[in-house]
């Protein structure tokens, strides 16, 4: 009689990339779901650009390396860093913005480090920074949220197709009529006027503590990341040493003078630190491989954050402090080696 043998390994992992990534798209789902109900389509037109650019990317660096195309170009990865960008980038942001970065992001920051596995900055947020430093001008594409008690034409599909095409919005619609400064943008502006927050809070684009719509989007962004904790596809360390960092650094000056300083929940509902704590900082490449890495990561990442908001040139912030933490993993991870038993 003969007994089938298995080749090595024996002891298969419970869920392989392309399964992770398929989970990292679907918490991502109603949050998506979330951005297109209040600020249009721009959300789903910058993914679609960005995954055609991203797979593309993805199939030439993969033939000149000699890879397997069938094997590295269908595990995910360049789709979920594809969909990352889309959720960074402005809903009106003209193709070949959304096309540099998802091909900087795969071609660069991932293949020039030889592959998933081996890069050292996050794709996604490569990518971003990039662009946002090479097209400032293109991305300054905000919508207000399309509700019925703001006096706002939305634009249509089709507005933000002719827009994505020919990076000009048609006949009849004008960019200053159509698109508004991010919450955060609106309150350093406010503040930088000498206004106080109450005063700036008072427009009808802001919600209860933070931009009107963007709330929501962040609740389905956390419960996104709960699922991701739950399914055992991310560590808790990283988003929740991000987010406590983050909600201490601007609880100190808040409490010393609220109408001057932006309160926590503003700072974690505003910009990407919702995304950038559950989807971003607990990259399994780029972030920290230790527990105690991990939380001295996400830390850095919160309060990096919190300074480029208080004192950098750009509103939000996120994409440069996970970068800058990035190239200090190695260092974290040999700093928070755990003790091995018996020394």
């Amino acid at each position: 009689m003969r007994f089938p043998t298995a080749s090595a390994p024996h002891w298969r992992p419970a869920r392989d990339v392309p399964a992770m990534m398929r989970q990292v798209l679907y918490a991502l789902a109603p949050a998506a779901g979330a951005w297109t109900f209040f600020f249009g389509p721009g959300l789903l037109v910058n993914a679609l650009v960005a995954t055609v650019a991203a797979l593309l990317t993805e199939a030439l660096a993969l033939r000149l390396r000699g890879s397997d195309l069938r094997l590295y170009a269908t595990d995910g990865s360049a789709v979920v860093t594809a969909v990352l960008l889309a959720f960074c980038l402005p809903p009106l942001t003209p193709w070949w913005v959304t096309a540099a970065a998802a091909a900087f992001g795969i071609g660069v920051a991932k293949h020039l480090y030889g592959g998933l596995g081996f890069n050292v900055f996050n794709p996604a947020m490569a990518g971003y920074a990039v662009v946002l430093v090479a097209f400032p001008g293109h991305l300054d594409g905000w919508l207000p949220p399309a509700l019925g008690d703001l006096d706002y034409r939305a634009p249509g599909l089709g507005d933000v197709l002719h827009f994505t095409a020919f990076g000009t919005l048609p006949p009849g619609l004008d960019m200053d009529a159509v698109t508004r400064a991010t919450p955060l943008a609106e309150v350093r502006g406010g503040l930088a006027q000498m206004r106080t927050l109450r005063e700036i809070t008072a427009s009808p684009v802001f919600g209860d503590f933070g931009g009107r719509g963007r709330e929501w989007v962040g609740n389905f962004i956390a419960l996104g990341g709960a699922w991701l904790l739950y399914r055992g596809v991310i560590h808790w360390q990283a988003p929740a040493a991000m987010l406590g960092a983050l909600a201490v650094a601007a609880l100190v000056p808040w409490l010393g003078d609220p109408e001057t300083h932006a309160s926590p929940l503003f700072h974690l509902y505003g910009g990407g630190a919702l995304l950038g704590a559950f989807f971003v900082a607990t990259d399994p490449v780029s972030s920290s491989t230790t527990d105690r890495g991990r939380l001295v990561y996400g830390a850095g990442i919160g309060l990096l954050t919190f300074a480029a908001r208080a004192w950098g040139d750009h509103p939000d912030g996120v994409a440069f402090a996970v970068l800058a933490m990035n190239a200090l993993v190695p260092l974290i991870d040999r700093v928070t080696r755990p003790r091995i038993h018996g020394h």
